[in-house]
């Protein structure tokens, strides 16, 4: 059996009173790309803030390949790459000095050398080898979306998180990105947890997803199981929209 390299276990969030999420649980499995639906103030991005380590929860657990994140933060977060919402870089800087500056915050990337090297590494990865060297505020959105993904690959993660990630991208930035998550799917065995709103995009990547309303988890499957709820020639937009008005 595949294992589950991403974990939430009973998670309930509170702030001020208000539950922003209610007792989820599910589970990634290794290699999958599981995308993560909701409506607006389903408490998605509270998920996700939970997830990173940007907060903690007021219960449950949440584990990235098998290690907790409340008990072992440093190593959890070490296993995970995130882009949340639109990546920012310094526009000044070439793409390469981004990442250099921001090498320097994996521990693991041990010396000049090292940073140069998987700086170099990951630029080839999402494409932009020929670019590493121009000024950031030169690239389209699509250019600066890889750069943040990139970024996110940085450490050599397990489990790459993705909030929003074609937002503003015209057809060809989004086919190229679905592409690239793709194949970084397949030739490394990664796995992501991709948040959006593109639900016909999310369709075509993912084969598992997770939809949460109000804070609680409402459904969590394959994909085509969902879709199928739409009919033979059903979109995944049309199942998401029963699903939540149910």
């Amino acid at each position: 059996m595949t294992e589950s390299v991403l974990e939430v276990i009973g998670v309930t969030k509170k702030v001020r009173g208000r539950t922003l999420v209610d007792d989820v649980s599910f589970a990634v499995k290794k290699g999958e790309i599981c995308g993560f639906l909701g409506p607006n103030g389903a408490g998605k991005t509270t998920l996700i803030r939970l997830l990173t380590g940007l907060i903690v929860p007021t219960s449950g657990e949440l584990r990235i390949a098998g290690v907790n994140v409340q008990k072992e933060r440093k190593t959890a977060l070490g296993k995970i790459g995130a882009m949340v919402e639109s990546p920012v870089f310094f526009p000044y800087l070439s793409g390469r000095k981004n990442l250099l500056n921001l090498a320097r915050l994996h521990p693991e990337l041990k010396g000049k050398r090292a940073r140069e090297e998987r700086v170099k590494d990951v630029l080839s990865l999402v494409g932009l080898a020929g670019r590493g060297d121009d000024k950031v505020g030169t690239y389209s959105l699509g250019m600066k979306q890889r750069l943040g993904i990139a970024q996110a690959l940085l450490g050599r993660p397990e489990v790459v998180i993705l909030d929003e990630p074609a937002n503003g991208l015209d057809p060809l930035g989004m086919r190229e990105l679905r592409e690239l998550i793709l194949s970084l799917r397949d030739q490394f065995g990664l796995t992501f947890f991709v948040s959006s709103h593109l639900l016909d995009e999310l369709q075509q990547i993912c084969s598992r997803l997770v939809v949460i309303r109000e804070g609680k988890l409402l459904w969590q499957g394959e994909t085509r199981e969902l879709v199928l709820r739409a009919g033979a020639d059903g979109r995944l937009e049309d199942a998401f929209v029963e699903l939540v008005r149910g």
